[in-house]
């Protein structure tokens, strides 16, 4: 094998080609981004980097050396137009690279509101990648009326954000619940009780009917309870979508993603993929996971995969995110949940998710110990016994040893 060629320069695609030669792979090594700076961190951009607090340089994953030092070509602003599979190789502007093996690593999409309820008016942004995060921040200031749409992760930390430059924040989640889709009602209503304490206006059961503009500028919104209200910018925070043009136009089967086997390699043996573009066989289903840690560990496994190991990948997931002064640790995934166990109380609190008797996931807010002590029990396929886990007076490491 001579040429590996990887599309997609974030954080799964910047894992890939140092794991390539960090295990021996001496050939031919193409990372193609469209953004025009190295990969980068992305969860720091909504909050310290919007904040101020973090200089773009500090975002890169590596140093911008590090691709000259180890031999990796990096490409950047430059979209890959075109996967010849007969003829295994790439077309990026207008000219063939060719490939060995390809990695697609081409990461994911923000969902934008639509034009016809205003989604194309200056001033609506996503929060994706730096672009968006730079365009957003000039109007990011005390005293600014923001709307948010959408309750998930990513609208609770742009609310929690927001309000920190001291400006007047309504966040609208058309589902009855914030965090309905990722979170138990117990999660909801903590992070529910923490906005509304720092001052940001939630309405529940609320959606966005349209947006009002001047001069193609957002002025106001109406929202499906009949309100009108003034804004000076808009957030969309309504989800991502795999980004799987470039592989559905070459063919590969999509589902969810793009369709791997176990081991990352797509419908065509010569084409791989890891991170939030693909999805990959897991307990009878297929899996697709939107996160640092899963980006990084699968873009690694495929690496090895590429080179010969013969991998399966087992994900063991874990998600974070902050939000004021409190961080949220999420290990393991909480699907099919029957019942939710709460430890603790006030600000540093956990709560355990449980289908019968098995354990499925834990999110810990300000509880870091039992973050810790469930991600432990997970990973060894333990499930304490859930009146031990709602008793404070049981030490955490005693469900170790259950």
């Amino acid at each position: 094998m001579e040429n590996i060629v990887i599309i997609g320069a974030g954080q799964a695609g910047a894992a890939a080609v140092a794991k390539l030669r960090a295990e021996g792979f001496a050939g031919r090594i193409t990372l193609f981004g469209e953004e025009h700076v190295p990969p980068y961190q992305r969860p720091p951009l909504s909050k310290a980097y919007l904040l101020g607090e973090m200089e773009v340089e500090r975002l890169f994953l590596r140093p911008a050396h590090f691709y000259a030092d180890n031999a990796i070509d990096l490409v950047l602003n430059t979209r890959v137009d075109t996967i010849d599979r007969a003829a295994r190789h790439v077309i990026a502007g207008g000219q063939p690279i060719p490939y060995d093996a390809l990695i697609l690593t081409t990461g994911s999409v923000p969902r934008r509101l639509p034009a016809d309820i205003g989604g194309d008016l200056r001033g609506v942004h996503v929060v994706r990648g730096l672009a968006d995060v730079d365009a957003m921040a000039p109007q990011v200031t005390a005293g600014n009326r923001v709307l948010i749409v959408g309750g998930g992760y990513i609208g609770l930390e742009a609310a929690a954000v927001c309000r920190k430059k001291g400006m007047e924040v309504t966040l609208i989640e058309m589902a009855p619940r914030i965090l309905q889709r990722v979170a138990a009602p117990e999660t909801s209503d903590y992070f529910r009780a923490l906005h509304r304490e720092n001052g940001v206006q939630i309405l529940e059961g609320v959606g966005l009917t349209r947006l009002t503009g001047a001069d193609g500028q957002v002025v106001g919104a109406v929202l499906s309870d009949g309100t009108e209200a003034r804004f000076d910018m808009v957030i969309a925070g309504i989800g991502i979508a795999p980004a799987t043009s470039l592989a559905q136009a070459a063919g590969l089967e999509i589902d969810n993603g793009i369709k791997t086997d176990s081991h990352g390699r797509t419908s065509d043996p010569a084409i791989w993929a890891a991170g939030d573009c693909a999805s990959f066989p897991w307990k009878g289903g297929r899996l697709r996971l939107e996160s640092v840690q899963n980006a990084i560990d699968q873009a690694e496994l495929v690496a090895r995969n590429v080179l010969g190991a013969d991998q399966d990948y087992v994900p063991f997931p874990w998600f974070w995110s902050d939000q004021y002064d409190v961080k949220l640790q999420i290990a393991g995934l909480n699907s099919g949940y029957d019942r939710v166990i709460v430890r603790g109380e006030g600000k540093s609190q956990s709560h355990w998710y449980y289908l019968g008797d098995t354990l499925l996931a834990v999110d810990a807010m300000n509880d870091p110990r039992a973050y810790m002590v469930g991600k432990r029990l997970l990973e060894a396929g333990k499930s304490p016994a859930r009146d031990m886990v709602g008793d404070t007076g049981v030490d955490l490491k005693e469900l170790l040893k259950s």
